[in-house]
C-alpha cells in the first residue's frame, strides 16, 4: 500500500470511528407521545437483592460502589430486618411492593397508554397490584400509600413520574432494605429500542439515606406471539408452621 492509499484508509477509519448510532426513534400515539403499551419485564433477579451484579452489571449505578448509601443506624436496621426476611419480607405476606421494586419484580407488567389521556396504567402481574400514573397535577397532602402517589410529564420523549406519599411498609428488595415513609422517588422512562424501556429511577430518603441513589435497569418488551398477563395468586408464607390466606391451604406445603 501506497502512502497515498495509507492516508485514506486512515481517513475514512477516523470518519467511521467518529459516527455515532442513529437515536433511536420510538413509535408513537395519535397525541405524538412515545407508546410505551406492551408487557414489559426485568430479565434478572434484581428483586432479590438491588445490591448485587445482575447480568454483569450493577443495578446502582449511583453511588459507583453499587451499594445503598444507608445512615448508620438505618443500615443496622436493614441488617436486622434482613435476617428475618423469611417472615418479615412485604411479599411474603402478599402486600404490594412499592415503587420502584414494583417495576423489577420477577413478574411482567402491562403498561396501558392511550391518546391524551389523563393516565397511564401499569398493571402487574403480581397479585393483580393496579398502579396509576396520573398525568400532571400536585401530589394531595395527608396521603400513606403502598405504591406512592405517581405525577407523570413529558421531558422530550421520555416519561418522567414523581412519586411521593409513600408509607413506610416496602422494601426495595428481599434483603431487609427498608425505607421512611419520607421516601420520594422519580423514574424516567425511555424506549432506547424496539424491545427496550431504559428504566432510571432516582431514590431519595432524608431519614434513613445519607445521599440519594440511582438504579438503572433496562425493560424487556415480551414478543412472544399471544403474550399476556397470567394470573397469580399470591399465598402469605413463612418459616415453621405455615399460615395461608383466609381459609385456602397453602398450595407450597399442602397444609
Amino acid at each position: 500500500m501506497n502512502i497515498r492509499s495509507a492516508l485514506i484508509v486512515a481517513a475514512l477509519s477516523v470518519c467511521a470511528f467518529g459516527q455515532q448510532k442513529p437515536k433511536y426513534t420510538p413509535p408513537r400515539l395519535d397525541d405524538g407521545k412515545p407508546d410505551f403499551n406492551g408487557i414489559w419485564e426485568v430479565r434478572g433477579k434484581v428483586d432479590e437483592n438491588l445490591e448485587t451484579k445482575v447480568n454483569g452489571k450493577n443495578p446502582i449505578v449511583d453511588p459507583a460502589d453499587g451499594k445503598i448509601p444507608y445512615k448508620p443506624e438505618a443500615l443496622a436496621k436493614k441488617k436486622e430486618m434482613s435476617a428475618k426476611r423469611a417472615t418479615e419480607d412485604t411479599t411474603n405476606k402478599c402486600w404490594m411492593p412499592g415503587v420502584p421494586r414494583l417495576m423489577y419484580i420477577p413478574h411482567p407488567f402491562r403498561i396501558a397508554q392511550a391518546a391524551n389521556q389523563p393516565v397511564i396504567a401499569v398493571l402487574s402481574e403480581y397479585a393483580h397490584v393496579v398502579r396509576n400514573i396520573t398525568m400532571g397535577g400536585e401530589h394531595l397532602d395527608g396521603l400513606d400509600l403502598w405504591l406512592g402517589d405517581s405525577r407523570g410529564h413529558w421531558d422530550g420523549d421520555t416519561l418522567v413520574v414523581d412519586v411521593a406519599d409513600f408509607n413506610d411498609m416496602t422494601w426495595f428488595d428481599g434483603m431487609g432494605s427498608l425505607h421512611s415513609d419520607k421516601l420520594h422517588v422519580v423514574e424516567r422512562y425511555t424506549r432506547t429500542d424496539p424491545e427496550t424501556i431504559t428504566y432510571e429511577a432516582t431514590i431519595e430518603d432524608p431519614v434513613m439515606l445519607a445521599k440519594p441513589f440511582k438504579i438503572s435497569l433496562p425493560l424487556k418488551l415480551h414478543t412472544e406471539k399471544n403474550a399476556q398477563i397470567m394470573e397469580f395468586e399470591c399465598y402469605a408464607v413463612k418459616e415453621g408452621p405455615t399460615f395461608t390466606v383466609g381459609d385456602k391451604k397453602d398450595p407450597e406445603h399442602g397444609r
